[in-house]
Order: C-alpha cells, then structure tokens, then sequence
C-alpha cells in the first residue's frame, strides 16, 4: 500500500509522504494554540510562551508514535475510504500523541535531572525555564484534549479517544511512580532491583504509551471496538513495548550519545535498568560488593566501574541473544493473537526498533 494520501487528489498533499504530511501538520496545529484557539488579548504572553514550548519539546523526535497512528490505520481500512481527512485527522491523533510524550519528557527530565533530550538542553536547563517547566508540561497535556475537540468531536470514535488517552496518561504515571519508588536518589538498595518490578515498570510506563496507545487509537479510528480485538492486540505491543524499553536501557549504557541525542545516565540516577537486574542474576558476590558500593554514584570512577562490570559478565552479548529470542517471541505472538488484525500493524513496528542504535 503507497504511503501518499490515497484520495485521487491532484493537490501537492497528496504527493506527499506519510512523514513529510506529519511534518507539515504541526506548524498549523501551533498555529491554531497559540493564535486561533483563545484568542483573549490578555493572554498574548501565555500564549507566546505556549509557542515556544510546543516549538521546543514536540518536534525533534524519531516520530515512530505519532506515525504508527496513519501507518496501522492504512494497514487497517481500504485505500478508498482514506480521504484526505480522514488522513490528516490520524495525523493529527499521532501528533497528540507527540505532544503526550512531550508532556511525560519534560516532567521526566526534572525529575531525573537530566541534561539533554533530542541533542538538545533539556527545556528546564534553558535560561530563565528553570522549574517553570512544570507548568510548561501541564500545557503540553491540555493541547491534547483542544485538538482532540475541535478536530474529532463529530466522530463516533471520539469518546473511545478521549478514554484512550486519559487512561494512557494514568497508566504511564503509575508506572513511573513505580520507577521513582524503586530507585530513590541516595538510596541505593539493590535488593528492590527484581525483574518482577522491573517488567511492571516498563509495562505501565513505555510499552502502553509506546506501543498499545497508536495502535489502539488506529483501531478505534478504523471502527475497531470489540474488547478482544484490542486485547489481541494489547498482547502484542506490550510485549514489543518490553523489549523497546530493554533496548533503551542498554543504549542508555552501550549507546552512541552523537546518535542517540541524549548522554546516558541510568547508573548515576540509581535506576532500575535490564542491565543491573540481569547482571545481578549472574554476578558473584565480590561483584556484587562492587556493584553496591558504585551503583548510584555520580563521580566518573565509580560509573566506570558498573561498566567494566557489565563487560566483564558480557552484558552486550547478553543483549543481542536476548533480541533475538525476543524477536522469535514476537512472531509466535503475531501467529497467535492476530487472526482477525494484519500482521503488518504489528510488524510495521518491529521492523522500526528491533536492531535500531538511537
């Protein structure tokens, strides 16, 4: 199937790619925040700064999210039935849900006291943002719900769109209360690191907003409601969703910080990665004792340390063998579960992160 808007349009949108459509989209949707939406004159400063966050923190990403939302809704429903809006609303579903993991980034950063995102110093390291950055992510959350409304409010799926999200949202909080829990700063206690909590993390914190959430939002789009069709599919994507996460905490480590965007910090911040809990499954306990008395710490001698650990109990070869098996999984998942949904939403997903380095 082409990745144009199939609506037999002669307009230059439909020549147009899937992501070049996406990235043409988002100077309109700032557009309509900060100018056409409210447009109270006393506001002007509000909405002037509404603009710089949105310019700041919602582009600059790989996109796989918001583009998963076109992408499984062409693999879901015939060429015909794709208009030109019915594309630019999925498109405009995808970009809620880039503006969504904008709203859980800049929160995480201060949280996590990182330094850069996407290349770039995170929004809360730029002068004069500081904390106000709080505020900045509530923003972020509530344009989701302006665009949802004035963009789906007629459709029959609106309702179920509208559920997705403030489910996701509280899914993907949970989750990270689980991992602040686990890990609190100067308080380094290993015994927490279980893969048990470790997969319960990843599950409510990535792999629902990650994987489930486009997916889902293309199925409803596409008329798809029944239960067992979205728990099929749930099946699927929380398990890629899994391996998503274990493979951003070995770039966390193994990464090239020019490719990936952003310097890794897991070992500093103490937390609860798959490369501790699995090393602390096949460590020694003289290994163990040095894990304990680095784990956590922010001097560079201590960081080197856990690595020369993880090298020491082969941890990227433990990582590709377990891609792999990983891979093997999915498929007999896919076989399983998708009977009555095509393979390719979900292989379409696999192909963009299995082998990926950023």
């Amino acid at each position: 199937m082409g990745d144009t808007a199939c609506n037999g349009s002669h307009s230059k949108k439909a020549l147009l790619s899937d992501p070049q459509l996406f990235d043409a989209q988002f100077e309109d949707l700032v557009t309509e925040l900060t100018e056409r939406d409210l447009t109270d004159p006393v506001l002007v400063d509000a909405l002037k700064r509404l603009r710089e966050v949105l310019v700041y923190n919602a582009p600059g990403g790989k996109r796989n999210r918001g583009l998963s939302v076109i992408g499984s809704l062409r693999e879901l429903v015939p060429p015909t039935q794709l208009t030109q809006d019915v594309v630019q609303q999925a498109l405009l579903v995808g970009w809620c849900i880039e503006l969504l993991q904008a709203f859980f980034l800049v929160a995480d950063d201060i949280m996590d006291a990182s330094v850069t995102r996407r290349g770039q110093p995170c929004w809360y390291k730029k002068d004069g943002v500081g904390l106000d950055a709080i505020n900045d992510s509530f923003l972020l959350e509530a344009t989701i719900y302006r665009l949802l409304r004035s963009h789906c409010r007629d459709q029959p799926f609106y309702i179920h769109l509208l559920e997705l999200f403030t489910e996701t949202t509280f899914q993907t909080e949970l989750g990270q209360a689980l991992d602040l829990m686990t890990a609190p700063p100067n308080q380094i206690d290993l015994n927490r690191f279980t893969l048990e909590r470790y997969k319960a993390i990843v599950k409510y914190k990535t792999a629902f907003y990650s994987f489930y959430l486009p997916v889902a939002a293309a199925m409803y789009m596409a008329g798809i409601e029944s239960e067992e069709e979205h728990n099929n599919a749930k099946h699927i994507l929380l398990e890629m969703g899994e391996f998503f996460q274990i493979q951003d905490d070995y770039l966390d480590c193994y990464g090239d910080p020019a490719v990936t965007g952003k310097i890794g910090t897991d070992i500093q911040d103490n937390k609860c990665s798959w490369l501790v809990v699995t090393a602390l499954g096949i460590m020694s306990p003289e290994q163990r004792a040095v894990l304990e008395a680095c784990y956590g710490r922010h001097d560079d001698a201590s960081v080197e340390k856990v690595k020369a650990l993880y090298n020491t109990l082969q941890m990227p070869a433990l990582y590709h063998k377990h891609e792999d098996e990983s891979y093997e999984r999915l498929q007999k998942l896919i076989a399983c579960h998708a009977q009555n949904l095509p393979h390719s939403v979900f292989l379409n997903f696999a192909k963009k992160i299995y082998k990926r380095n950023k």
